[in-house]
């Protein structure tokens, strides 16, 4: 059993593990050793999720999820196959923490009164500027018909 979260766990006989050649530096092994893992996850399918966590997984992992519902993790960053399974198996388990996550709710807050003044304030501050260069100028508010 693999632990996700709190109270969500998945078995790990859901978990589909394949083989193939990496990537990248590895001298006389890169071309003979398949290293590389790929993880498949079928969400659709699983049985430790309700269908609402399903919809949520599928909602927020969907670039990674193809039509069928299954995750698709890679993991080729070690020299050795147990290393790479071990680190695509962590991926899976943080990305299926973070797309279970909840987002804490968004607290409505007032504007502060004095923030609001201060605001005001300012507003009369430059309205009295403009006033005080258009009298210089001339363009005084008295007009003569």
């Amino acid at each position: 059993m693999i632990k996700i979260k709190d109270g969500v766990v998945i078995s790990e006989d859901e978990l589909v593990f394949r083989a193939s050649r990496s990537r990248g530096p590895g001298g006389q092994n890169v071309n003979k050793v398949s290293t590389r893992i790929t993880l498949f996850f079928d969400v659709v399918n699983c049985r430790s999720f309700s269908e609402s966590r399903k919809r949520r997984i599928l909602k927020k992992l969907a670039t990674r999820a193809d039509k069928n519902g299954v995750l698709r993790v890679v993991s080729q960053r070690h020299r050795t196959q147990r290393a790479n399974r071990t680190a695509a198996t962590e991926r899976l388990i943080e990305l299926l923490a973070g797309a279970l996550a909840k987002r804490p709710v968004r607290k409505k807050t007032k504007v502060p009164a004095s923030a609001v003044q201060r605001r005001l304030d300012e507003k009369k501050r430059r309205s009295g500027l403009k006033q005080q260069r258009m009298a210089k100028k001339g363009f005084g508010i008295d007009y003569e018909l």
